[in-house]
């Protein structure tokens, strides 16, 4: 083991931290250091002050390295890491065709590896916080709750409380819902949410006294909401109003909604996010690989919208979600209007972190290195060739970072991972496992693709002189 490592893992007691430096909200701080106990961080300050006022602490000297906070996933479903993959080159609206099949495929074991897989792929990139947008699988939620607490991350665990489908009637949900609230109030990583998948899923009633339930405790309630073309267009045959203007109509927006995505919202409809507080997940890779459009995330920054960025499970990398989010601005929004900053590289990056975890409910438990607050932080190598040549380091970060360059992760105080490999447990025998029972899970599905792999769309085109290739080949098909 590396003697740093065996450093930070040693004793039960509090750590006196020494980088070169510690990102705080208003830029790097040169020459602070942090002190971390029971979880938390016990004090912030410059390192000599904090030498002076703990001596029975021998400080860990991280040469070279940045402590920053570490990543908040605003949106994520743990429980479809095997099949991330099956969404390359789809159209909009797969849940019907990928997830809900996938997911029901899933038993109780293979349920819990899918999403120790993802929360393993979360804390790699960076991430110490994920919220889980809830389950299809048929198993008891606490599988995914103790996925996360085994992986080591923070996890906002949804529970689904659809009720439209007929399945099971709203007074039903809504104590199941109570329940799910009360059962993690004690947990130091598990933090109950409710989520409805679509606002059409849940009956009026339930969207509001979901609202209410969540409100009263302190939690949030997910909702993919304007997401999609399709949705916006049920929505207003249905009942004249937008999904967002729908929602406000009935009274259930406000600070406990968490909207996943937004992506297709009008002038209107940003002034209600702004004056009733409610949050948005904004996922760029998403829009990119299977939306219909990219959220204005620089107008809601303006306006004043609480927001995070969120992967949907696309892929678990902290910097390269913050890099998106900024690039997805620019050729979306910045491009046409001469924008080059769009929004100076710390917007991202704050929104990644801080306004991430306030967006999901937890903006006074995490998101900043200060004193008080978890101990969910990352140490970031800042000798690598991207970042030595330091002019700008926020923006560096959102442009050059990558989870290469995380050394360590920690959550609530404890190294979970060192140089990308778990300290406490095998993720390695995980992967291998994960792998057997995804192609079983997969074999299991009905799934339904719109096109073939990439191999067999290649296949399928025909050659013509000069090895250019023709057209066609990119069929119905389903998932092997």
């Amino acid at each position: 083991m590396n003697p740093l490592t065996r450093e930070l893992l040693d004793g039960p007691g509090p750590l006196l931290l020494v980088p070169d430096a510690v990102l705080l909200p208003e830029g790097p701080a040169d020459g602070f250091a942090v002190v971390v106990a029971d979880g938390a961080f016990l004090a912030v300050g410059p390192a000599e002050e904090l030498r002076r006022a703990h001596p029975h602490l021998d400080g860990v000297e991280l040469p070279g390295h940045l402590l920053m906070p570490g990543f908040v996933d605003a949106h994520h479903h743990l429980t479809q890491s095997f099949g991330s993959a099956l969404a390359f080159g789809e159209p909009s609206e797969i849940f019907r065709r990928v997830w809900v099949p996938l997911e029901g495929a899933l038993d109780e074991e293979s349920a819990y590896v899918a999403a120790k897989l993802a929360a393993l792929e979360a804390l790699r990139g960076g991430f110490t916080t994920v919220a889980d947008a809830g389950t299809r699988a048929d198993v008891d939620v606490e599988v995914v709750a103790s996925a996360a607490r085994d992986a080591g991350v923070r996890c906002v665990l949804g529970l689904v409380c659809n009720d439209a489908d007929g399945d099971e009637d709203g007074p039903a949900v809504l104590a199941r819902a109570e329940k799910h609230l009360a059962r993690y109030e004690d947990d130091p990583l598990v933090h109950a949410s409710l989520a409805v998948s679509i606002p059409e899923a849940a009956t009026e009633e339930t969207l509001r006294r979901t609202a209410r339930l969540a409100a009263e405790a302190g939690a949030v309630v997910q909702i993919h909401l304007n997401e999609h073309l399709a949705g916006v267009e049920r929505s207003l045959v249905r009942h004249g109003l937008r999904p967002l203007e729908h929602l406000h109509a009935i009274g259930a927006l406000g600070p406990q909604l968490l909207a996943a995505h937004a992506t297709l919202l009008t002038p209107r409809e940003l002034t209600l996010l702004a004056d009733t507080g409610t949050a948005v997940s904004y996922n760029p890779v998403a829009s990119a690989w299977k939306g219909n459009a990219v959220a204005p995330a620089t107008a809601m920054a303006e306006r004043g919208v609480r927001f995070g960025l969120g992967t949907d499970g696309t892929r678990g990398d902290g910097f390269r979600l913050a890099d998106a989010a900024e690039f997805a601005q620019r050729i979306a929004y910045g491009l046409a209007t001469g924008d080059s900053s769009c929004g100076a590289g710390w917007t991202w990056l704050e929104h990644a972190t801080r306004g991430g975890a306030d967006a999901v409910g937890l903006g006074a438990r995490t998101g900043v290195v200060a004193e008080g607050l978890a101990a969910d932080f990352l140490l970031v190598d800042l000798t690598t060739p991207e970042l030595a040549l330091s002019w700008d380091v926020p923006w560096e970060l959102v442009r050059r970072g990558n989870r290469d360059q995380i050394t360590a992760v920690f959550t609530a105080g404890r190294l979970r991972l060192w140089q990308g490999r778990p300290t406490a447990w095998d993720g390695a025998a995980l992967v291998r496992r994960a792998a057997e029972l995804a192609a079983a899970a997969v074999g299991r599905a009905t799934i339904v693709r719109a096109h073939p792999t990439s191999t067999a769309a290649r296949a399928g085109r025909t050659p013509v002189p000069g090895g250019a290739a023709g057209a066609g080949g990119c069929g119905r098909s389903t998932a092997p």
